[in-house]
C-alpha cells in the first residue's frame, strides 16, 4: 500500500509542471510599438487573457469595435490593460486616438 501510494505521488509530481505550464500559456501579449498592434490578429483559445503592453511614446486606447470588450483608459509608455476572453467569436479592435490603429483577436 506504501508502495502504491508513493508512486501516485511521483505521478502527481511528474503531471503538476504540465498543469502550471498549460495555465501560464492562457495569458497572451499583444505589443504596441510603432503606432501598430502586433500581432494585429491574433487567434487564441477561449478562456486566454490578451494583455496589451504601450510601447509607443504617445499613449493608446484599446477600443472594441462594437462593444464586445470595454475600452481601456489611455495606456502611456508602459502601461498594460488586459481582457480575458471567454467566448469564442472575433473581436475586432482599434485605438479612439489612432484609428488607423487596428487590430483583431479571434477566439476559439
Amino acid at each position: 500500500m506504501k508502495r502504491a501510494a508513493w508512486v501516485l505521488g511521483l505521478c502527481c509530481l511528474a503531471i503538476q509542471p504540465a498543469f502550471a505550464a498549460h495555465a501560464a500559456a492562457k495569458d497572451t501579449r499583444v505589443d504596441i510599438t510603432n503606432f501598430a498592434f502586433s500581432p494585429k490578429t491574433l487567434t487564441v483559445p477561449a478562456g486566454t487573457k490578451v494583455v496589451w503592453t504601450n510601447h509607443d511614446e504617445e499613449p493608446h486606447v484599446v477600443t472594441s469595435a462594437g462593444a464586445m470588450f470595454a475600452p481601456s483608459r489611455a495606456l502611456d509608455t508602459g502601461d498594460t490593460y488586459a481582457v480575458t476572453f471567454s467566448k469564442p467569436g472575433t473581436y475586432a479592435y482599434y485605438c479612439t486616438i489612432h484609428p488607423m490603429m487596428v487590430g483583431t483577436i479571434v477566439v476559439q
